[in-house]
């Protein structure tokens, strides 16, 4: 059983390491691709959790505006990481989510109430130093860094916060109506802003691309993920998610060819970063072992 969670979590991490590639292949601008993504894959998770596990999806008004906001700040993640990958590419884009860990070494202490580790600061410093070195090798992409810099942001707020929620409803019910919401508020804000109307620009093919986006690479791995938890160690999940990154720059050296080709400072500096991701997750098992 341990040996096929260890597979099905490489599995999801590969699949989640795939977005990239499919937003790089979709042509829609990313306020729509993420528009139908959110609402594919809430629609899935609908679907899934009322049909298929027949749960009644019923929450209190407080749990789901709190879902709301970090629904909210998840479509901004999403639309950073796609816009990053729009006027950059799959490789810069991915890249600049090892930033996630420095910024959670900041705000989860404050948020949980509990002391700032060290070890964990000494390796933001050192992934902050990695993605300095990027972008001055790789200036070209300023804008692209700065958008994942945002992503990588959002994307810890939406992860700390989700965290203080975890258990309040069932892991199902909090995927879904963070995913609805973030959706909801997207299409009240293009509805305001008029961009509403530019909706319907686009093709079959890329309808098609973010329905496989929505339902193979979003809903599917979410609740793949939760259901792994009763498997595998938060250690064990943590340091292979941190793969993420390695397994879309090598999909996407190989699937795009030159214009994922990078300058030999950016793959050092990558390494780096991930190396030290791994060698923080290894010291704070063995601390955790100490206490035990």
């Amino acid at each position: 059983m341990q040996k096929l969670a260890l597979f099905r979590l490489h599995l999801i991490v590969f699949l989640w390491g795939f977005t990239a590639i499919l937003g790089k292949l979709i042509t829609a601008n990313a306020h729509i691709l993420v528009f139908y993504r959110m609402l594919f894959a809430a629609i899935f998770l609908f679907v899934f959790i009322r049909f298929f596990k027949k749960e009644s999806i019923k929450i209190s008004k407080k749990l789901f505006f709190q879902l709301s906001a970090i629904g909210f700040f998840m479509a901004l993640h999403w639309l950073c990481f796609f816009y990053s990958i729009k006027v950059s590419n799959v490789s810069i884009a991915l890249s600049c989510l090892s930033l996630s860990t420095l910024f959670a070494a900041i705000l989860e202490p404050l948020v949980f109430k509990r002391k700032i580790d060290v070890s964990e600061v000494v390796m933001g410093i050192v992934i902050v130093a990695c993605i300095l070195l990027i972008f001055k090798t790789e200036f070209q992409y300023k804008v692209g860094i700065f958008f994942g810099i945002l992503c990588a942001v959002f994307g810890t707020i939406f992860s700390v916060f989700n965290g203080k929620l975890f258990g309040k409803t069932s892991p199902g019910n909090i995927i879904f109506y963070e995913i609805f919401s973030g959706w909801l508020i997207l299409a009240i804000f293009y509805l305001i802003s008029g961009q509403i109307f530019q909706m319907n620009e686009i093709n079959y093919r890329d309808l098609a691309l973010i329905c496989l986006l929505a339902s193979l690479f979003t809903a599917f791995p979410m609740l793949e993920s939760v259901k792994l938890m009763k498997y595998i160690s938060p250690f064990t999940l943590i340091l292979t998610v941190n793969l993420e990154p390695v397994y879309g720059i090598i999909l996407a050296f190989f699937i795009f060819g030159e214009s994922e080709h990078m300058s030999p400072v950016f793959y050092v500096a990558s390494l780096v970063m991930i190396l030290a991701i791994v060698a923080n997750a290894l010291i704070k098992t063995r601390k955790q072992k100490t206490i035990n």
